[in-house]
């Protein structure tokens, strides 16, 4: 894979494209996506915010088609394998919160388990255009920030991103408890007010 993302790197921003159209397609590529864009837009600081636009574009077109196939084949797997009463918790629970799971990993520069959350998502019956919204609210900051650090940074960039993955854990994992709580706040006022 390595040799994969060095030659689509040579690409420039069409292999940021490619590259991100993969990884979130289902083919794992960890940090390659967020690599080549720091890496590009350190090489050519003039095209780094062209290679961040491509690379969200890439990646929702392949978590788009992830999802598709989860949605397709996944809801048929459902409803013959996942009658359980805990089965149909865990899929009301995905259609009220889920997406905050998917919105999370799609955030932090940093490799974290999405695919499954993205699959899950379809699987459960989650509305294309609301996970679309989800995947490009993180995608755009994540990767125009990532774009911003290389030409800030320049070669310096992965190395502080690398420094600093134990505050982008804490972070995302306090992210998602405080999204989740904003949410249940959510659903009990508006639940009070019904």
């Amino acid at each position: 894979m390595k040799k994969l993302a060095l030659w689509l790197h040579s690409w420039g921003p069409a292999g940021a494209f490619m590259l991100a159209l993969l990884d979130s397609a289902g083919i794992p590529i960890p940090g390659g996506v967020v690599a080549l864009i720091v890496a590009s837009a350190a090489a050519n600081p003039a095209a780094g915010w062209l290679t961040a636009a491509v690379a969200v574009v890439g990646s929702a077109i392949g978590s788009m088609v992830l999802f598709e196939i989860a949605r397709k084949g996944g809801q048929m797997y459902l409803e013959r394998h996942a009658a359980t009463p805990r089965a149909q918790k865990f899929r009301h629970w995905f259609q009220q919160y889920g997406l905050v799971t998917v919105f999370v990993p799609a955030l932090i520069p940093f490799p974290m388990p999405l695919k499954v959350f993205v699959l899950s998502a379809g699987a459960t019956g989650v509305r294309p255009l609301p996970f679309l919204g989800v995947m490009l609210a993180a995608r755009i900051p994540n990767y125009f920030a990532m774009a911003w650090l290389g030409m800030r940074l320049g070669d310096g960039a992965l190395p502080w991103i690398k420094a600093h993955t134990l505050e982008f854990s804490l972070a995302g994992v306090a992210l998602i408890g405080a999204l989740l709580l904003l949410l249940n706040r959510l659903d009990r006022s508006s639940t009070m007010t019904a």
